[in-house]
């Protein structure tokens, strides 16, 4: 499904804080998964804070929306399908959250680039691509 203007771009933005906002907060609950807790507990309040960020910026730019369509942006090389969360140990929590993590910085740096007729969204969005990028490397570290 094609990505062909600022709404829908913040939507799908929506849709990915919330689906790993409910994988976060599903791993931090999970026993299997009880080394990680704390961590997935900031993703989970790190997401809800974007999801935040992304409504305001909606909000905020909603008189900036330029009827400019955006061309060539899809929705699908950034869907991600997670396994129920609640029954994945701590190796699968953390291999799907770094999927996940590397799937929104590279939507959120992709769909900066292609709103840049509006830097206040592009940078907003450029904003939380680097939080995500910060979410990625505490993962890798482990």
């Amino acid at each position: 499904m094609p990505l062909e203007n600022f709404g829908s771009i913040l939507n799908f933005a929506e849709e990915i804080e919330t689906q790993d906002q409910s994988f976060y907060q599903l791993v931090a609950d999970n026993p299997a998964c009880a080394q990680y807790k704390e961590m997935f507990a900031q993703f989970a309040a790190n997401t809800t804070k974007n999801l935040k960020t992304v409504q305001r910026t909606r909000r905020e730019n909603v008189s900036e929306m330029i009827l400019e369509p955006i061309r060539d942006f899809t929705r699908a090389p950034f869907c991600e399908q997670c396994e129920e969360a609640s029954a994945m140990n701590a190796a699968e929590a953390l291999e799907t959250a770094r999927r996940l993590e590397q799937r929104a910085q590279r939507y959120y740096l992709a769909a900066a680039e292609k709103i840049q007729a509006q830097p206040e969204v592009a940078r907003a969005l450029k904003m939380i691509a680097k939080k995500r990028k910060a979410h990625l490397e505490r993962l890798e570290s482990l």
